[in-house]
């Protein structure tokens, strides 16, 4: 063997090269080539398999919970049979038809111009005959695009896919949406033919604009509004300028929304150019008809101006179907899975156009909230006596907002949009957001602060002249303070800025939070989000909102701390009878009961003292059974007057009142008196039609749980002495009730209020301190030489000296309740 394998290596060279062993290697490599196939065939089956079956599976979890549709729910989809809805009252007399911004005539198959046909699958889906719902490379293909930016822009999107997108879905470009769109492309096919699912296509889609300037759908109305004829009888570049249009109706309709032809009629021209290359490239027309139809002028076709059939809604027409839509709009988020919150604007957008086009054509009849006896009364009232409000600083008239709120349930009885809508279609009461002035005192401040227990009803606070931390000024207006620590119901009757800022940093310095009015109270409120509730300027009501949402807040007070979101619509029923949406209260304890029943008896204050409203006399002189009612309420102006408000509730209701300029012009100083003024009138109005509605002989109550404690007079803390510095004062041992929601009084002490610094204590104690004896026990004085609740010697600054003067234009002299101390305020003094 040692022989054979030595005469084997001794062979030459080119004995290896023989025939049988390249034969051999050729065999030994053909056999390995063959294996890895075979091993690269298996892996990608193997591979594919489980592609497929994760695929399938993360499909699967997409349409989970997806009901399938049977074939008549289906139709009634996909072929958007329009039928009439309507608005309510809520006695169920009508309000309005709904009217549908489309304009559209539904055709047969047989009523619709072949050419038109093969035009619009040529340009949109030439696979239409052959697929069952979707081509899997488009859609491969598109998914690429959409994931990794390769394979272009093209939707993949067949025209049953269109259909169901443009019918059921939306345009939202999510997963989940897109496997929802392929189930139902799929069970399309399955129950329709192709000339029905065709035919349906071209009734709904829209097709931009007429000669009248209105939107249209469907090829009969696209016909007739560009080229006076039927769907059955366009010509070849007719029937491809309309096929053109769906993929971008607007921008390439001839008509502008005047319906006057376009200067540049270039973006449909070459549309139409498409279509017709693309009909040739199918084989669907001659190159002969190709030519001469690309060359005929078509623009001699388009129909000329005419005048549409307008109709004019007013105010409550707009207002309530806005509210439907927003019910709608999230009935279909929540089907579709969707997060609300995660949506952009143009994703919400697209939900909106979806139930707006629902309204438009299910039949839905839409039951408001509104009383049709108070709401003529509200518009006839403005109408009447709106001139109240005017100033003669503008040519324009002072505008106004006013919504009127069921306390118990949120529910919204009627309201004032503006003063004309002819005149002026900006709805004031539920759009326009202004600053909010002093409104926002009890809701964002003093209501917070007695939840906290920070303070009582006649707790001090310190209201000496002091700047906010950035340098600016912060004072009461035209005055820089009152020099002395005032109460807290003082200080709400006045509006005084100071005390509230002060206040209010020493309640975000105690709780650590510099958002804490916003984060624990108006959020739950539904109050913008807005980084100016953060700011010290805040609480003299810098943020802007709408008539609405501030309602909304005094209701909450009025209704024992418990928010009952405003709401319009009761109930929207189907055509069938079917509910398909009822309201359902969904109360928020967003202030304790024992708070609100305090800031109620503070609001009442606000009225009774008319320092800052003539409301109450006004009303007095109009209907004294009205005025018997227990109102409460709040006044606000802004900056150079450029806002007035006034709230006011009764155990019942609460009414609200915007007054200004859309400009946001300066207004007169006695804006404020204009605008008490005229919701007197307003109000007197509504008591007219619906006295019951203000359920006069019921009172606001202060709740069982509420503190009454006894305090000191002079301090807002338990009556009685204390040692201060190795001294012992003695206080006046006159005293006052003061009401707290929890805690109660502190005990004597010589820091008793919040804000003020050192010497403000010192002027303070030096002008209404009783005796002050040396002594030399100072087993008191740990207890008492600290600040109150961790507040600071001074808490007085600002976010920002441009906020300074935000508020309403206060000034009024010394105004406290010291024992021996006058509480007349100077003659000059201009509060709210």
């Amino acid at each position: 063997m040692d022989n054979n394998n030595s005469n084997h290596n001794n062979q030459p060279p080119h004995e290896w090269l023989s025939k049988e062993n390249i034969f051999l290697a050729l065999n030994v490599i053909a056999r390995v080539l063959k294996s890895l196939v075979l091993f690269s065939i298996v892996a990608v089956i193997l591979g594919g398999s489980l592609g497929l079956g994760v695929g399938m599976g993360y499909f699967a979890s997409l349409v989970e919970g997806t009901d399938p549709l049977t074939k008549e729910e289906l139709e009634k989809e996909i072929s958007d049979i329009t039928e009439v809805s309507k608005m309510t009252y809520a006695d169920g007399s009508m309000i309005s038809t709904i009217k549908s911004d489309l304009v559209r005539t539904r055709v047969n198959s047989d009523q619709i111009s072949p050419t038109l046909k093969s035009a619009i699958i040529a340009t949109e889906d030439e696979y239409f005959e052959e697929h069952d719902g979707v081509v899997p490379k488009a859609l491969v293909r598109a998914l690429l695009a959409d994931s990794v930016g390769f394979g272009g822009s093209s939707g993949g999107s067949t025209l049953t896919q269109q259909l169901v997108k443009q019918q059921i879905l939306t345009d939202e470009t999510t997963f989940k949406r897109k496997a929802n769109e392929i189930l139902l492309a799929y069970r399309i096919e399955n129950y329709f033919s192709k000339d029905e699912i065709l035919t349906t296509y071209l009734n709904v889609s829209p097709f931009g604009r007429n000669n009248k300037g209105e939107n249209i759908a469907g090829v009969e109305e696209a016909a007739k509004g560009l080229f006076g004829k039927s769907a059955n009888d366009l010509t070849l570049p007719q029937a491809a300028f309309i096929a053109g249009l769906p993929q971008s109706p607007i921008v390439y309709t001839p008509y502008s929304n005047t319906g006057e032809l376009k200067e540049d009629l270039s973006a449909g021209m070459e549309r139409k150019d498409f279509v017709l290359f693309s009909m040739y490239r199918e084989k669907r027309i001659s190159q002969e008809e190709y030519e001469n139809a690309k060359n005929y002028d078509l623009s001699q076709d388009f129909l000329p101006t005419e005048a549409a059939n307008t109709t004019s809604e007013g105010f409550l027409y707009y207002t309530v179907m806005n509210q439907a839509e927003e019910v709608i709009m999230d009935i279909n988020i929540e089907k579709a899975g969707v997060n609300k919150d995660e949506l952009d604007a143009a994703g919400l957008q697209q939900y909106r156009d979806q139930a707006a086009r629902q309204i438009q054509t299910r039949g839905y009849t839409i039951e408001s909230t509104i009383d049709p006896t108070v709401y003529n009364a509200m518009q006839d009232a403005v109408a009447n006596f709106g001139y109240l409000l005017d100033d003669g600083y503008s040519a324009a008239p002072v505008e106004t907002g006013n919504v009127l709120m069921d306390n118990q349930t949120g529910k919204i009885i009627g309201f004032v949009a503006g003063r004309n809508y002819d005149l002026n279609q900006n709805n004031h009461a539920f759009d326009t957001e202004r600053q909010v002035g002093s409104t926002i005192k009890p809701i964002s401040v003093y209501g917070p602060a007695i939840d906290q227990g920070m303070i009582g009803s006649e707790s001090r606070l310190a209201n000496y002249p002091t700047k906010y931390k950035s340098g600016g000024e912060l004072v009461n207006a035209t005055n820089t303070g009152t020099n002395t620590f005032d109460t807290v119901r003082t200080s709400l009757e006045w509006s005084y800025n100071i005390p509230v800022v002060n206040l209010n940093n020493a309640m975000k310095e105690q709780m650590g939070d510099d958002n804490f009015s916003y984060n624990n109270y108006l959020s739950k409120m539904n109050y913008p989000a807005d980084e100016g509730w953060a700011y010290e300027s805040a609480p003299l009501g810098s943020v802007e909102t709408s008539v609405y949402t501030q309602t909304n807040g005094f209701q909450a007070l009025a209704n024992k701390g418990a928010y009952q979101k405003g709401y319009m619509i009761e109930k929207i029923v189907d055509n069938d009878g079917n509910v398909i949406y009822q309201h359902q209260e969904a109360p928020v304890q967003v202030y304790s009961p024992a708070t609100a029943s305090i800031m109620n008896d503070l609001m009442r204050s606000v009225l009774d003292s008319k320092i800052t409203t003539p409301f109450k006399d006004v009303i007095a002189g109009l209907n004294p059974q009205l005025a018997s009612a227990d109102w409460v309420g709040k006044t606000g102006t802004t900056n150079d007057y450029r806002d007035a408000w006034l709230v006011v509730s009764t155990p019942s209701i609460t009414i609200s009142s915007w007054a200004g300029y859309d400009n946001n012009d300066i207004m007169s100083p006695d804006s404020g008196i204009h605008n008490s003024t005229y919701l007197a009138y307003l109000t007197n109005a509504i008591y007219n039609v619906k006295p019951e509605l203000f359920n006069v002989g019921t009172r606001f109550e202060l709740t069982d749980d509420v503190i009454q404690a006894s305090v000191s007079k002079l301090t807002g803390d338990k009556a009685g002495g204390f040692t201060y510095n190795n001294i012992r004062y003695s206080v006046s041992s006159e005293t006052v009730v003061s009401y707290f929601a929890k805690n109660g009084p502190a005990d004597s002490q010589y820091k008793f209020g919040y804000g003020g610094t050192d010497a403000n204590y010192q002027a303070y104690w030096s002008k209404y301190l009783t005796t002050k004896t040396s002594s030399s026990n100072n087993n008191n004085t740990a207890n008492n030489q600290g600040t109150r609740n961790g507040n600071t010697d001074n808490t007085n600054n600002g976010e920002s000296s441009e906020e300074n003067n935000n508020e309403d234009q206060n000034n009024a002299g010394d105004s406290s309740e010291e024992p021996s101390v006058s509480m007349e305020p100077s003659e000059s003094s201009t509060p709210d």
